[in-house]
């Protein structure tokens, strides 16, 4: 059965995506499980190659195929920021199994899913923050992903909704501008009491309880009204994004074409607010001087492994039919 499928992995920080298809793009089964990201257990590789071989091992093996069987596969894993990394992960992928594969940083994945080229540049903005892109000739490049304070990665949930938290403090204690924030952070940390307010974060901070997402919420929302400090804040994380993609424009050779932007991530892509996007459009305008198209990616980054997978199995880009299917499988 050897050439009988293709294998597309989406491995992010908090959970993973394993799908495998046919070679013309149909979907035969599919798994969701947690992380397999090595910068997310105490052991590292060793973790890591475990949780994905119990995977892939139960993923092949109830459709009676093995890591052999695979034309090709493709992962996209986040953690593969920087050579050593990116060789320990492609070291792991040979040990178990597969002789035909791909691998690099998860921000490749939304340039194969939401252009229809397969080049062009990813910006995931989503719990965390990093630029990919492809350029045609297939040159890589990623920026960011190691970090606010190393590579810019000032955005994505995290970050923001601790800005949301700065903000209001020094409006507290540190003589900073008043917010409309004020009064649903503290209702999000169930507080009366001002000086109650930064022992709590730091209690919830430390067991991991803080409300990510509804702070990120009251932030975008408190930008889109108009408020000072709120808006600086999300218009500062929305430039750091955009000079990522100007420099992963003028890293790589797209020429004068235009260049499709692909935004993925739940920041991106879930929040109501339309302001960071906005800011993030304009910014990159003015920075890269290119023509570029925006698409916003609703497709799982998972369906990227897919025909990246696809790609590797048939030599070329799979045609828009294929295309078309792995997208609509892939939910």
């Amino acid at each position: 059965m050897k050439n009988a499928c293709v294998i597309g992995v989406d491995g992010g920080n908090s959970k993973t995506d394993y799908y495998l298809f046919d070679l013309d793009g149909r979907k035969i089964d599919s798994i969701r499980s947690g992380t397999c990201s090595h910068e997310q257990f105490k052991d590292g590789y060793i973790s890591a190659k475990r949780v994905m071989g119990e995977q892939l091992g139960l993923l092949l093996s109830r459709n009676g195929l093995r890591a052999e069987d695979a034309a090709a596969a493709a992962f996209g894993l986040a953690g593969a920021d920087i050579a050593s990394q990116k060789a320990s992960l492609n070291r792991i992928i040979g040990e178990l199994g597969f002789a035909r594969f791909a691998m690099d940083n998860d921000s490749f994945l939304g340039v194969k899913a939401g252009s229809e080229s397969g080049s062009g540049i990813c910006s995931i903005n989503g719990s965390g923050a990093c630029t990919g892109g492809i350029s045609p000739s297939g040159r890589r490049l990623q920026i960011g992903g190691v970090g606010s304070e190393l590579s810019g990665d000032e955005a994505g949930g995290y970050y923001l909704a601790r800005r949301a938290l700065r903000i209001v403090y020094d409006a507290f204690f540190r003589l900073g501008q008043p917010t409309a924030m004020t009064d649903p952070v503290m209702r999000l940390l169930g507080l009366d009491d001002k000086e109650r307010y930064i022992e709590a974060v730091v209690e919830a901070a430390s067991s991991r309880s803080l409300p990510y997402t509804e702070l990120v919420t009251v932030l975008l929302e408190a930008a889109a009204s108009g408020d000072e400090a709120a808006f600086a804040a999300v218009d500062h994380s929305a430039r750091q994004m955009a000079l990522s993609a100007a420099g992963c424009i003028r890293g790589l050779d797209f020429g004068e074409e235009p260049v499709d932007i692909v935004m993925a991530g739940s920041v991106w892509v879930k929040a109501a607010s339309p302001v960071m996007r906005d800011r993030f459009r304009h910014h990159v305008g003015s920075l890269s001087g290119q023509e570029c198209r925006y698409v916003l990616l609703e497709a799982p980054p998972a369906a990227g492994a897919v025909l990246w997978a696809l790609e590797l199995a048939h030599g070329k880009p799979a045609e828009k039919t294929v295309r078309e299917r792995v997208l609509g499988s892939v939910q």
